[in-house]
């Protein structure tokens, strides 16, 4: 029989007669073989009930059970107490601060000494609870990054220290201050509040992040990641923080820190971690304070290449022919966050030379492009997609670029640009590319001058791609496949894969996007149908028979 002396787990499941030994050397092996926690391979051989054999573990301890994904957020005052170091060298994550008195949940529990060594290096006394050893592993992996340490967390835990998490003094100086004077600026410009703002971009930055949430709630303030399209939430800093660092974010975009009542718009530059960043800001008041986003711009990330899309050859042939013609309309086509703006700053990037001038007008201008003239929207003060437009066109421009057609106006200068010898590049928000030509009908734009200028419409989607490191493959069931609405014979041999969750992905799965393409030619039977006025699924089944890959197919 194979020594289990090793796996205090077993001995308890032996002991209460859970298992046998054959059972044990079955597990021992797949633990050698695979590297998986031993917990995980009893679970997957559905040899004990994972609640049954998480509740044994807590008797056995004389502890509680505790679900780290159902108990929210984690205070960041509990992360603070620990350092990153200490959560990835004993693989453990704090779960609630009794003042000196702190609860652990860790991957192995079964480790007298850890708990007594952690007490030691951190000077509290520890408690030990009981959790799923995948919750805790991901947990970890949210609050400090993942193995070996992170600089960011530690820094954080910090500086939320030096920001005097024990003490009142914070809550007592913000009732008492006279909010949007001089001590407003100066809480923003406390070293501990710059310190903590400085932290949360890295951060982000160090995450890939394409937007920062700064929420202010009754009792919580909420800082979340938008990370491949889905938000996340990092352990939320103490209530009373939300006002210095919303008034020190204003601050560094040069917005007025005393206007709380109305929408503010700015833009930052800076450097985070060595990167040129560029940062869009929107201040929007709400009940508890204002709500501010950040869109992170990392200008040295961006790659204004068409070929590094990752279009299918054929679309990307196609639509690189369709961008050189002298004139027309060429409309990108998706939901908002799509990457229609990324798409076009690529065209322009591959058309732009010295023998042609290129004109842009954008709300707002989110790259700056060399040798082309971009115009920014202020609708305040009447500069609008339209109005810019019109003044293009006496400017002598050989392509013009125009953020989104929004209205009749801008649709009927943007057709009159194109019928007077421009290219015209824009954007709307359809759900596909036939859907496109519907929208301008309903704006208003007639069905000749449609099928006279367009030349093409391209939609597209971001979709989130699965971690290459957790990668796993499966055989779908029927019932799956139908979800999907597809067939066994349609899928044919086609291997399907998910992400099981790792700390290179954050335990998601998913790790990056990619685009999705339909590129609709406007041929002259297409033509034909706009001005006929044909429903829009008549126009798609032509334009499938015509060869458009449709964004389901690609």
């Amino acid at each position: 029989m194979t020594d289990i002396s090793n796996f205090p787990l077993l001995i308890l499941l032996r002991d209460n007669s859970y298992l046998d030994d054959l059972q044990i050397d079955q597990i021992i092996q797949e633990a050698d073989r695979t590297g998986k926690r031993v917990f995980d391979i009893i679970v997957e051989m559905g040899l004990v009930d994972r609640q049954l054999l998480l509740q044994t573990m807590a008797d056995n301890l004389a502890t509680q059970v505790v679900d780290l994904e159902s108990m929210g957020t984690i205070p960041a005052e509990t992360i603070a107490a620990m350092p990153a170091e200490t959560a990835n060298s004993y693989r453990c994550v704090p779960v609630e601060l009794f003042g000196t008195v702190l609860q652990v949940a860790f991957e192995d529990p079964f480790n007298p000494s850890a708990v007594d060594e952690i007490g030691f290096a951190i000077g509290k006394e520890i408690i030990v609870v009981v959790a799923d050893p995948a919750q805790v592993e991901a947990a970890i992996q949210q609050y400090y990054g993942g193995g070996g340490g992170n600089e960011v967390a530690d820094s954080m835990g910090d500086v939320l220290k030096e920001l005097g998490l024990d003490s009142e003094s914070y809550d007592a100086d913000l009732s008492e201050m006279e909010l949007g004077g001089d001590d407003l600026t100066d809480m923003a410009n406390d070293t501990p509040i710059v310190k903590f703002v400085n932290l949360v971009l890295q951060q982000a930055v160090q995450d890939r992040a394409s937007d920062i949430h700064f929420e202010p709630f009754e009792d919580v303030f909420k800082i979340r990641y938008r990370v491949d399209g889905a938000l996340y939430e990092m352990a939320p800093p103490p209530k009373h923080l939300a006002l210095p660092v919303i008034s020190r974010l204003k601050i560094i975009a040069n917005l007025d820190i005393s206007e709380r009542r109305l929408p503010q718009d700015g833009r930052i530059s800076m450097t985070i971690a060595g990167k040129p960043i560029d940062l869009r800001i929107s201040c929007l008041p709400t009940q508890f304070g204002e709500s501010v986003v950040l869109r992170v711009l990392d200008r040295s990330a961006q790659k204004l290449e068409l070929d590094k899309l990752g279009m299918p050859t054929h679309v990307l042939e196609r639509f690189g022919e369709i961008i050189t013609q002298p004139n027309g309309i060429i409309i990108v086509t998706g939901p908002t966050g799509s990457g229609k703006t990324t798409t076009l700053y690529s065209a322009l990037n591959r058309i732009n030379d010295p023998s042609s001038k290129l004109l842009t007008v954008e709300d707002p201008v989110e790259y700056d492009i060399e040798g082309i003239m971009q115009v920014p929207v202020h609708e305040s003060v009447g500069m609008t997609f339209s109005s810019a437009l019109r003044a293009f066109l006496r400017q002598d421009p050989d392509i013009v670029m125009v953020g989104e057609m929004r209205d009749l106006e801008t649709t009927q200068i943007a057709i009159q640009a194109s019928l007077t010898g421009h290219l015209v590049l824009t954007t709307l928000h359809t759900n596909d590319a036939p859907s496109a030509v519907v929208r301008m009908v309903d704006i208003g734009a007639e069905p000749f001058l449609i099928s006279s200028t367009l030349l093409a419409v391209l939609a597209q989607r971001l979709v989130r791609t699965i971690c290459k490191k957790c990668k796993m493959s499966f055989e779908p069931t029927e019932n799956q496949l139908s979800m999907l609405g597809l067939t066994q014979a349609e899928v044919g041999d086609r291997t399907f894969s998910y992400g099981r969750g790792c700390p290179s992905c954050n335990d998601t799965g998913y790790k990056g996007r990619k685009g999705i393409y339909e590129l609709l030619v406007v041929n002259d039977p297409i033509r034909a149908m706009i001005n006929d006025r044909v429903p829009t699924a008549v126009l798609r089944d032509k334009a499938i028979e015509d060869g458009m890959t449709t964004l389901r197919r690609d």
